[in-house]
């Protein structure tokens, strides 16, 4: 039972997400021969506020500042 664990800054449309689980689960069944039918996808989204990089949040990028 293969756990693929996603975390991403929110933002990504209910239909983009569909996309990822759809992809990541048929990636797991060419790659390792994984049943798509035992293949979780978890995805864990963060406010933009709560997600640093280089020494900024991701909220501050995005606002240019």
């Amino acid at each position: 039972m293969p756990v693929i664990t996603v975390k991403t800054v929110e933002g990504a449309t209910q239909e983009q997400k569909n996309r990822l689980i759809e992809r990541l689960t048929e990636v797991m069944q060419e790659v390792l021969g994984k049943n798509p039918e035992t293949t979780h996808v978890i995805i864990e989204e963060y406010a933009a506020g709560n997600w640093g990089l280089r020494g900024r949040t991701v909220a501050a990028i995005r606002a240019g500042n």
